[in-house]
């Protein structure tokens, strides 16, 4: 890692500076997820500013800090003790102390350690304040192109390793109309795959080591995917994304609804009265919800 240049900090303060950072708050520092020049000023201001960082993993964020030229006491606070630690830092807000909170990668708090210390220091009474940044999940989302409905997306993070609780998943994902996003470590990308190659056709966008030197985005087919990793052994190492399109024939006029949204809808009539269904596949899929109700009249059997 480089050191940064002298002005780096002079530069964070007089762009940040002018916000108030008040005393007995917990900041939630979103930090690069690979590329150290993503760091944003205002969270390099405010790594500056706090009395101490507590971290997923000390040695990282020591490690993170000194190439911004940056030393804090740091606290770790991660997913095995982030219950107790939790208290720990809301102990020193209630001191007046200034706390960050930074994952290894990434915005915290978003499939990272995080929530749980949000929680504790919000059943406190205390405050917590975002520092947005880098996130993997809209880094991919933007070079994916189109995502469906008025760029509606859900995100579903990382799936189950357990292999038949993960097929339930994809199968959801598979009445899903919208987008979706995945989250995969390295060694269950290659199952994940195989599950995901159930969907067929429909396009998948994958990034791998995001904003890294061996980055990688490409756009395949659901059932082209493991192939693909499987053309080059690198495919399989570093962190990926994985963005699921929208089925390929969407709603495209409020009487017409694609295979995946009646489907949805047939699974839901037979589990919930007409409108409650109605209102959730509409939800669900973002398709119409006078198309969903004239469908679901249509397979009730009503005028």
């Amino acid at each position: 890692m480089s050191t940064p240049s002298p002005s780096l900090s002079s530069t964070a303060a007089e762009a940040a500076g002018r916000q108030d950072y008040p005393q007995g708050t917990l900041y939630m520092v979103a930090t690069p997820i690979g590329n150290l020049a993503d760091i944003g000023l205002r969270a390099l201001h405010v790594l500056g500013l706090v009395d101490t960082v507590a971290c997923e993993d000390t040695r990282h964020t020591a490690s993170l800090l000194t190439s911004y030229g940056l030393h804090k006491p740091l606290l770790a606070v991660h997913e095995h003790n982030e219950a107790e630690a939790a208290q720990a830092v809301v102990q020193r807000l209630r001191d007046g102390q200034r706390v960050a909170y930074v994952s290894d990668a990434g915005t915290p708090g978003v499939s990272d350690p995080g929530a749980r210390l949000v929680d504790a220091v919000t059943a406190a009474g205390l405050r917590c304040v975002p520092v947005p940044g880098p996130s993997s999940v809209t880094a991919l989302l933007s070079v994916a192109g189109h995502t469906g409905w008025d760029g509606r997306f859900v995100f579903m993070g990382f799936l189950s390793p357990k292999a038949s609780e993960r097929q339930r998943e994809v199968q959801a994902i598979a009445a899903d109309a919208r987008a979706c996003v995945l989250l995969e470590a390295p060694h269950r990308i290659e199952a994940l795959a195989r599950d995901l190659a159930t969907l067929g056709e429909r396009q998948v966008t994958v990034g791998r080591e995001l904003t890294k030197q061996f980055e990688e985005v490409a756009r395949v087919s659901a059932g082209e995917l493991p192939g693909w990793l499987g053309t080059n052994a690198n495919r399989t190492r570093g962190e990926f994304v994985l963005v699921v399109h929208p089925q390929a024939q969407a709603a495209s006029a409020e009487g017409e609804l694609d295979a995946a949204t009646l489907r949805a809808l047939d699974l839901l009539l037979a589990e919930l009265p007409l409108k409650s269904a109605v209102k959730l596949c509409a939800e669900l899929t973002g398709a119409p919800r006078n198309a969903v109700y004239q469908a679901a009249l249509a397979r009730r059997g009503h005028d």
